[in-house]
């Protein structure tokens, strides 16, 4: 429970409904994970750190203005994008997997939830039409090749806007082999400096605005 305390002092704004919806993830993943394993048993002892946390963390440095459109590839079991669909609720969400299984798990939380700011696709990235302002990722594969997946999905950024639109990828280790090939301009950040706990230690955020 320290780590829904956490993102209580991190968020010091949610409603309460939104407190509720947090609170909810972690049984209803261990009930639908008991049926359809999507998320390891490792990763579920730590759900709230692994997958809650590390999905919000992406708030913490890029915040989504109201009215964004941010498509989730590779949603595996919701992730990031139901935790941010919570926390950003004026905002709307695509989450796409090529695994059905994992699809029927997110539309089952997401009723259970009663989010409406989502919607999914059982789907590759490539064959999703549409554009949005961002595109989100936990580490589906290695960036130079996810990249192209998602080339031409953005919409022009606004002036308004805090940062451009583009691709914000959860991932860790060291990237400097991967950002090499990609030829773009990025930014990466490091969890650790606003996150504790060895599992952040290694964790990054990157950044690439895409025109």
């Amino acid at each position: 429970m320290a780590e829904l305390e956490l993102i209580n002092s991190l968020f010091p704004n949610l409603t309460t409904k939104q407190k509720n919806q947090f609170e909810m993830l972690s049984s209803l993943y261990a009930e639908w994970n008991a049926q359809i394993n999507v998320i390891s048993r490792k990763d579920m002892e730590n759900f709230n750190e692994r997958h809650l946390l590390h999905s919000l963390s992406l708030a913490l440095f890029y915040p989504f203005e109201d009215g964004s459109d941010i498509l989730d590839v590779g949603t595996g079991g919701g992730f990031p994008g139901i935790p941010l669909a919570i926390l950003y609720p004026n905002c709307n969400f695509h989450l796409v997997d090529s695994i059905g299984k994992k699809i029927k798990v997110v539309n089952e939380v997401c009723k259970a939830l009663k989010l409406e700011n989502v919607r999914t696709t059982h789907s590759r990235a490539e064959e999703v039409p549409g554009e949005y302002n961002y595109v989100v990722s936990r580490a589906v594969t290695n960036v130079e090749k996810f990249v192209p997946w998602v080339r031409g999905k953005f919409k022009k950024s606004k002036a308004k806007q805090s940062f451009k639109n583009g691709i914000l990828y959860l991932k860790g280790g060291d990237l400097s082999d991967e950002i090499e090939k990609i030829k773009s301009n990025y930014q990466i950040k490091d969890l650790r400096t606003k996150l504790s706990g060895e599992f952040f230690s290694s964790k990054k955020i990157l950044y690439i605005p895409m025109k």
